[in-house]
């Protein structure tokens, strides 16, 4: 589906002192962005940003950024941004193919991916963001202890990430084909999308996956 184009959205976004603007300047150094050394947490494909916002709130001990392609969609987390008190969060309008320009190796300590667009079709599965390219871009920036948490309603992408995540050479720690029935549900926080499909009777799926660490590397 297109998306429709909000006139004024990228001039809103290049104004906003809830978006970084030029993050390649601060890899390396978001610590001095948020002004702390707390641990830092990632969205990708952040959509309207009600997920990330309400961890933010939740969490004031960790700081958030939420990422998101699309200005017409970034504008709406705008909007819902404005009317909070928070100094946790920032955004980015950026392709999160490139997040290694712009994060520091081990410098993000989670990774949520929310819902991303299955990609349907074979010949587009490298698209997918957890396919064994994404995964690749995550390992660069993860901490060595850091992890990925992925929920979808789509039945044929959760399949393929359960068989792709461990080819690339990660480690499904946890999962379930029905999120709210399971105890993985304790403190799940709800995305927009979670709610709708939800409410229509469609099972959530979720994993959470992290590296696998040679024995002889855990000492």
């Amino acid at each position: 589906m297109r998306l429709r184009h909000i006139p004024g959205a990228e001039e809103t976004i290049a104004s906003s002192p809830y978006v970084i603007q030029e993050p390649a300047l601060h890899k390396g150094s978001w610590n001095q962005v948020f002004g702390n050394d707390h641990p830092i947490e990632i969205e990708v494909g952040m959509g309207k940003g009600r997920f990330i916002m309400e961890l933010a709130q939740k969490n004031p001990h960790i700081n958030y950024i939420g990422i998101e392609r699309y200005s017409s969609v970034l504008l709406r987390g705008l909007q819902k941004r404005a009317g909070l008190e928070l100094d946790n969060i920032y955004f980015l309008c950026i392709d999160a193919k490139a997040m290694a320009d712009y994060f520091a190796p081990g410098e993000v300590n989670r990774i949520y991916l929310n819902f991303s667009d299955p990609w349907p079709k074979d010949r587009h599965a490298r698209r997918r963001l957890t396919s064994p390219d994404f995964m690749t871009v995550y390992d660069q920036i993860l901490a060595r202890d850091g992890v990925i948490e992925f929920k979808t309603d789509n039945r044929g992408l959760f399949d393929y990430s359960l068989e792709a995540i461990p080819q690339a050479g990660w480690q499904i720690k946890a999962h379930t084909f029905d999120l709210h029935h399971s105890p993985m549900n304790e403190g799940n926080v709800m995305t927009e999308y979670e709610e709708k499909f939800s409410s229509m009777g469609n099972p959530i799926c979720k994993l959470v996956a992290a590296r696998e660490i040679p024995a002889y590397d855990k000492e």
